[in-house]
């Protein structure tokens, strides 16, 4: 199975190569490089440097794009190049993609007063998602509460 994301690097085809992508291409939301190991660990025996190695090379030829979250962790995903809204839980990881764009009028004001191709963007929120708000109605004891300890 050939994979065209691949066919159109310099990089050799190879199984582990297409099944991360293909795991980074059905994913809701970005994952880390541990959440792709163990995905991949279901079709494939795959180690830890193995996906290191695969993202870095993927990464170096622009096909996925790395993120560090408010999380500290770093989180990889295919790279549209294009822009990505994102509402992330702060608790449990739940991951929601936002469709509409309020910074459209912005980006262009951007290239017309920088003469820039702006090529994408991102944009984070994070919070509490309901379902962790209602399972933690003792949350001012939590040192991850914003509202109770900012």
């Amino acid at each position: 199975m050939k994979n065209k994301i691949i066919e159109t690097t310099d990089l050799k085809q190879t199984k582990k190569r297409n099944l991360i992508i293909s795991i980074l291409e059905e994913a809701p939301a970005p994952l880390t490089a541990e959440e792709i190991m163990e995905i991949a660990s279901k079709e494939i025996k795959m180690s830890f440097s193995t996906v290191y190695r695969a993202l870095n090379a993927l990464a170096d030829r622009n096909i996925v794009s790395k993120t560090i979250y408010q999380d500290g962790k770093l989180y990889y995903k295919i790279q549209t190049h294009s822009h990505q809204h994102v509402l992330k839980c702060i608790k449990c990881d739940e991951c929601i993609s936002i469709d509409a764009c309020p910074l459209e009028s912005l980006e262009s004001n951007l290239c017309s007063e920088t003469n820039y191709k702006i090529t994408g963007h991102n944009l984070e929120f994070f919070g509490i998602c309901p379902k962790c708000q209602s399972s933690n109605s003792n949350h001012k004891d939590s040192a991850n509460c914003f509202t109770c300890h900012n």
